[in-house]
C-alpha cells in the first residue's frame, strides 16, 4: 500500500501543468468571459492554452516579484461592457482592483469580500446597480473604495464603516438615498469623502466633524438637506476643498468656519444660505475659489475679504447685496474671475481693478453702478470676458481696450457710456461678440482692414453713431449678427454688405441710410432677419430678394420706396413676416403664394398700391398677377391622354408594389435580425419580434410606432420601430454611432435605452417602460430630435422651407417638451386645426410668464409657481419662432438651473406680489444676453468626478 502512494506521488510530481487548475488563471479567465463586449480588443492576450504562469505577462495584469500571484488588475477605460465576474474573489492576493470608465453593470459580486488584501477598489462610472452589499464590510484593510456615477439605491450604506482603514470613499453620482449616518465620523484616517449627487435628505451631522484628517469633502447636487452647516464643520482643520453646492442649505454661514485655515476651495452656490457674509471667511487666508452665488446673501462685502490675498475667483452673483463694490478688490493680487452681477451694488467699479494683471473674466451686469470704467482691466493682457450690461456707468470707453489681445467677449450695453468706440477694438485677433447697445456713442463706424473671423456679432444699436457705413464692413467676414438700429447712419448701405456670407439678422432700422437698397445683400443665402425699416431709401425694391431662400422677416417699412412689389417674393414660402407699409409704392400687391397669409397692416400708406383688401386698382393698373393661362375648357385628346396617362401609372405603380413586396419577403429570410444590448438581457431578439402586433401599441406618430411587450422574465419594455431604412443606402446617418451614444446616458429623469435590433432594414429600440409616461406619447424626449424622426409639434418651423436642422432646431423641440411639462398637454391634436401647443400658448398667456396659471397642469398643485414661471419662461425663449434668437442648449441647461429666489408668496393658489411683466422685459429674449456655464464660472457638474485640485485656479 505505501508503494502505492509512492507511486501515485511521482505521478502526481510529473503531471503536466495544464492538468492542475491553478485558481487565479481559472478567475483571469472567468472574468473575460462575464465581458460581453470588448470592442478594443483589450484582453485578447488573456488566452487559456498558455501556460498557467504566463498570466502574469498578460495586459493589464500585474504579478508580485516572484510572479506567482496576482497583486494588481487595471481594466480602466477600455470600454468593456459585460458584468464583473463572483470569480474575481480567486485573486486572493490581489491588492488593487479597478474597473473604472466602463459598462458594467449588474451588482457588485459579494464574494469580492473574500479578498482580505484588497486596498483599492474602484468601481467608478459604470452601471453597477443594486445596493451595497453588506459583505463588504470585511474588507478591513481597504484604503481606496470608489462607487462613483453608478446607479446604487437603497440607503447610504452603515456597512462601510466598519472599514477602519479607508482614506478615500466615493459614494457620489448615485441614487443613494435617506440621510447620512452619524456613525461616518468615525473614520481615523479618512482624507476624502464625497457623497454628491445622491438624493440624500435630513441634516448634515454635526459628528462629521469627527473627521479631523479629512482633506476633501463633498456632499452638494441633487441632495436636499434641511437646515445648514453645522457649526462642528469647523473642526476639519486639514480640509483643502469643500463643496455643498446645490443641496438645500439655509440659514447662515457658521462663523466658526474660520478655522478651516487650509482651506483653498470652497463651493456653497445655488443654496438657500441667507443673512449677511460671515466676516470670518475673510481670515482663510489660503482660499482661493469661493463660489456663494445664487444665495440670499443681504448686506454688504465684508472688509474682512482684503485679507484673501490669494483668491483667484469670487462668485457673489445673484444674492441680494447691496453697497459699494470695495476698493480693496480691485487689489487682491491673484484675482482672475470677479463675478458680482445681479445684485444692488451701487457706486462705482474699483479703479484699481484689473492692474493686477491677471484678470480673466469680469461680470458686474445688472446692478446699480455708476462712474466711469477701470482704465487698466486689460494691463496684463489676459482680459477675456468683460460685462457691464444694465448699470448706470458713464465715460468713455477705455482705450487700452483696443489693444486688449486677450478680449473674446465685451457686452457693455444698458448703461450711458460716450465718446468713440476705441481704436483698435474691431481689430482684436479673439474678439467674437461686441454688445454696446443703449449706450451714448458717438463717432463714425471704424475703418477696419483686417477683422476676427472669430467676431460673430456686432450690437451697437441705440447710440448715436453717425456717418456712413465703410466699404470695409465686408470684411466682418465671420459676422452673423450685425444689429446698428436706432444711430445716425447716413449714406448709402455698402455693396460689400453681399460679402457677409455668415449673416443671419440685420437690423439697420432707425437711420437716415439714402439711397436704394444694394441687391448684393441677397447674396447673404442665411438670413433670416432684414429690417430696413424708418429709413430714407428709395428706389425700387431689387428682385434679387427672391434668391434669400430662408428669409423669415423682411421690413422695409417707412422709407421712400417706389415701384411695384416683385410678383417673385409670393414664391419666397420661408417669409412669415413682411412689412412694406408707408413707402411710395404702386401697381398690383401679389396675390398668391406667402401673400395670400399677409394682411393689409403689411401695406399701409401707400396709396397707389391696390389688390384684395386694399381696395380696386386705377384705371390703367393691371390686375393679372401670375402667368397667362390657356384660354377655354381642355380638348378632348388632351382628356384622353391625361386619362390614358394616369392608367399606365397606376399599372407601373401596382406591378412596383408587388416586386416591392416580393424582393422584401424574399430578403427576410436571409437577414438576421441582430440585437445590440447596453446591459445584461435576458430576452432575445425574438422576444422583441414578439412585440409587434397590433393589439400592443401604445403610440403612433412621425418617429414610428411603439409597442409595450412583455419578455419571458415577466419584464415590460416598450419598443419603437423605426421608419424602414432606404434600400440601397450606403450608410446609416449616423444611426448606430448615434444609438452608441443614448444606450451609455444613464440620468433619473431620463428613459434607459436597453437595446436595439437591427436587420438593416428596420431598427427597433427597445427602452424600460415607465406606466405613467411617454415613450407612446411623447416621441421628443426619448430620441435624438434633429433626427427629425420626432412627431409632427416637436418639428422646428424653420425645417419646412429649409430642410435643414442644427442645434437651434434641437432647441425648438426641447422648448415643445417643457410646455407638455407645465401644461400636461400633447404638442398637437389638442387646439383645433392647424394650432400646435406653441401657438395656443402664445394665445392663452400672450407670452407673458405671470399667465402661466391660464395653461398649467392641474396634476401639479404642489409645485411652487416661481419654478413654474421659471420653466415655462426658458420653454418660451426655446420656442422662439426666429432661430437665432433661441438660446444654444448649453445656455438652456444654465438658466434651468439658476431657478430665481422664491417670493414671499409663491405657493399654487396664493395671489403674488409680482407685477404682471412681458417676457421680453422681465429677462433678455435674446439668446446673447443669456452666459452659459463656462462663463459664469459654475462648479463641475453634479455627476462629474470632483477634480484633482489644480495647482492655482480651480473650477475654472
Amino acid at each position: 500500500m505505501r508503494l502505492l502512494f509512492f507511486l501515485l506521488f511521482l505521478i502526481s510530481l510529473h503531471s503536466p501543468a495544464s492538468a492542475r487548475v491553478n485558481p487565479e488563471l481559472k478567475a483571469l479567465l472567468s472574468i473575460k468571459s462575464s465581458i460581453t463586449d470588448d470592442p478594443q480588443s483589450s484582453l485578447s492576450t488573456w488566452n487559456e492554452n498558455n501556460t498557467t504562469s504566463s498570466y502574469c505577462t498578460w495586459a493589464h495584469v500585474t504579478c508580485d516579484s516572484m510572479n506567482r500571484h496576482v497583486t494588481s488588475l487595471d481594466l480602466s477605460e477600455l470600454n468593456l461592457s459585460g458584468s464583473l465576474s463572483p470569480d474575481v474573489a480567486h485573486l486572493r492576493f490581489l491588492q488593487n482592483l479597478s474597473v473604472a470608465v466602463n459598462q458594467l453593470s449588474g451588482p457588485i459580486p459579494p464574494e469580492i469580500s473574500a479578498i482580505n488584501t484588497l486596498r483599492l477598489l474602484n468601481l467608478s462610472n459604470n452601471i453597477f446597480n443594486a445596493s451595497f452589499p453588506s459583505q463588504l464590510s470585511l474588507l478591513k484593510n481597504l484604503q481606496v473604495l470608489d462607487l462613483y456615477n453608478n446607479n446604487m439605491t437603497g440607503d447610504l450604506p452603515l456597512t462601510v464603516t466598519e472599514m477602519p482603514n479607508l482614506i478615500h470613499l466615493h459614494l457620489g453620482g448615485n441614487y443613494f438615498s435617506g440621510e447620512i449616518p452619524a456613525e461616518y465620523g468615525r473614520w481615523e484616517f479618512l482624507e476624502y469623502f464625497a457623497v454628491s449627487g445622491n438624493e440624500l435628505i435630513g441634516k448634515i451631522p454635526p459628528e462629521i466633524g469627527n473627521l479631523t484628517n479629512l482633506k476633501e469633502l463633498y456632499i452638494g447636487y441633487f441632495n436636499t438637506f434641511e437646515g445648514g452647516l453645522p457649526k462642528e464643520i469647523s473642526n476639519l482643520s486639514q480640509l483643502v476643498r469643500f463643496d455643498g453646492a446645490s443641496c438645500g442649505l439655509t440659514g447662515e454661514i457658521p462663523p466658526e468656519i474660520g478655522r478651516l485655515q487650509n482651506l483653498d476651495t470652497l463651493f456653497l452656490q445655488v443654496n438657500g444660505l441667507a443673512g449677511p457674509l460671515t466676516p470670518e471667511l475673510g481670515s482663510l487666508s489660503k482660499l482661493k475659489s469661493m463660489d456663494l452665488s445664487n444665495n440670499l446673501f443681504v448686506g454688504e462685502i465684508p472688509q474682512s475679504f482684503s485679507m484673501l490675498k490669494n483668491l483667484t475667483l469670487l462668485n457673489l452673483f445673484r444674492n441680494k447685496l447691496t453697497g459699494a463694490i470695495p476698493e480693496f478688490i480691485g487689489d487682491l493680487p491673484q484675482l482672475e474671475v470677479l463675478q458680482l452681477w445681479e445684485n444692488n451694488f451701487t457706486e462705482s467699479i474699483p479703479q484699481r481693478l484689473g492692474k493686477n494683471g491677471k484678470l480673466r473674466f469680469l461680470d458686474v451686469s445688472t446692478n446699480k453702478l455708476n462712474g466711469m470704467l477701470p482704465p487698466d482691466m486689460c494691463s496684463g493682457n489676459q482680459l477675456q470676458t468683460l460685462i457691464t450690461l444694465g448699470n448706470f456707468l458713464f465715460g468713455p470707453i477705455p482705450e487700452s481696450l483696443g489693444s486688449c489681445a486677450s478680449l473674446g467677449r465685451i457686452r457693455m450695453g444698458e448703461n450711458f457710456l460716450n465718446g468713440s468706440i476705441p481704436k483698435g477694438l474691431f481689430s482684436l485677433p479673439e474678439l467674437s461678440q461686441v454688445e454696446l447697445q443703449g449706450n451714448l456713442l458717438e463717432g463714425e463706424f471704424p475703418q477696419i482692414n483686417k477683422v476676427s473671423v472669430k467676431l460673430g456679432q456686432i450690437d451697437l444699436s441705440n447710440n448715436k453713431i453717425s456717418g456712413s457705413l465703410p466699404p470695409s464692413i465686408g470684411n466682418f467676414s465671420g459676422v452673423q449678427k450685425l444689429i446698428l438700429n436706432g444711430n445716425k447712419f447716413s449714406g448709402a448701405i455698402p455693396k460689400e454688405i453681399g460679402k457677409l456670407k455668415q449673416l443671419l439678422k440685420i437690423d439697420f432700422s432707425q437711420n437716415m441710410f439714402s439711397g436704394s437698397i444694394a441687391p448684393e445683400i441677397s447674396q447673404c443665402k442665411l438670413l433670416t432677419f432684414v429690417d430696413l425699416s424708418r429709413n430714407e431709401l428709395s428706389g425700387e425694391i431689387p428682385t434679387e430678394i427672391t434668391g434669400m431662400r430662408i428669409l423669415n422677416y423682411l421690413n422695409l417699412s417707412r422709407n421712400h420706396l417706389s415701384g411695384g412689389i416683385p410678383p417673385s417674393i409670393s414664391s419666397m414660402q420661408s417669409l412669415t413676416s413682411i412689412d412694406f407699409s408707408y413707402n411710395n409704392l404702386s401697381g398690383l400687391v401679389p396675390g398668391t403664394g406667402q401673400f395670400s397669409y399677409f394682411n393689409a397692416t403689411s401695406f399701409l400708406g401707400n396709396p397707389d398700391l391696390c389688390g384684395p383688401y386694399l381696395g380696386q386698382c386705377k384705371d390703367g393698373v393691371s390686375t393679372k398677377t401670375g402667368h397667362p393661362h390657356a384660354k377655354g375648357p381642355f380638348s378632348a385628346s388632351l382628356k384622353l391622354l391625361l386619362v390614358i396617362g394616369l392608367l399606365v401609372c397606376s399599372i407601373v405603380f401596382a406591378v412596383g408594389a408587388i416586386i416591392k413586396a416580393r424582393s422584401l419577403k424574399k430578403a427576410s429570410g436571409s437577414r438576421a435580425w441582430k440585437l445590440t444590448a447596453f446591459q445584461r438581457l435576458d430576452f432575445t431578439s425574438d422576444d422583441v419580434l414578439d412585440c409587434l402586433k397590433e393589439d400592443n401599441i401604445i403610440g403612433k406618430g412621425g418617429a414610428g410606432i411603439v409597442y409595450k411587450g412583455t419578455m419571458a422574465n415577466n419584464e415590460y419594455v416598450a419598443v419603437k420601430r423605426l421608419p424602414a431604412i432606404t434600400r440601397g443606402s450606403s450608410h446609416d446617418h449616423g444611426f448606430n454611432a448615434e444609438i452608441q451614444t443614448l444606450g451609455r446616458i444613464r440620468h433619473r429623469h431620463i428613459v434607459r435605452l436597453l437595446g436595439f435590433c437591427s436587420n438593416h432594414e428596420t431598427n427597433l429600440l427597445v427602452y424600460e417602460y415607465m406606466p405613467n409616461g411617454s415613450l407612446g406619447e411623447d416621441s421628443g424626449t426619448s430620441e435624438c430630435m434633429s433626427a427629425i424622426a420626432g412627431s409632427y409639434g416637436y418639428i422646428a418651423p424653420e425645417y419646412a422651407y429649409t430642410l435643414k436642422v442644427d442645434e437651434k432646431s434641437d432647441v425648438y423641440s426641447f422648448g415643445v417638451v417643457l410646455l407638455e411639462l407645465v401644461t400636461g398637454r400633447k404638442p398637437v391634436g389638442e387646439f383645433g386645426d392647424g394650432v400646435d401647443i406653441v401657438q395656443w400658448v402664445r394665445k392663452m398667456t400672450d407670452s407673458n410668464k405671470e399667465g402661466v396659471l391660464k395653461i398649467l397642469d392641474p396634476r401639479l398643485p404642489s409645485v411652487p409657481l416661481h419654478e413654474v414661471m421659471h420653466v415655462f419662461y426658458v420653454a418660451m425663449l426655446c420656442v422662439e419662432e426666429q432661430a437665432i434668437e433661441r438660446p444654444t442648449m448649453r445656455e438652456v441647461v444654465q438658466i434651468l438651473t439658476e431657478v430665481p429666489n422664491k417670493p414671499a408668496c409663491s405657493k399654487m393658489g396664493e395671489s403674488t406680489t409680482t407685477t404682471t411683466t412681458d417676457l421680453s422685459s422681465s429677462s433678455p429674449p435674446q439668446s446673447s444676453n443669456l452666459e452659459p456655464p463656462m462663463n459664469n464660472q459654475q462648479p463641475p457638474p453634479p455627476h462629474s468626478p470632483p477634480p484633482p485640485p489644480p495647482p492655482d485656479l480651480l473650477s475654472i
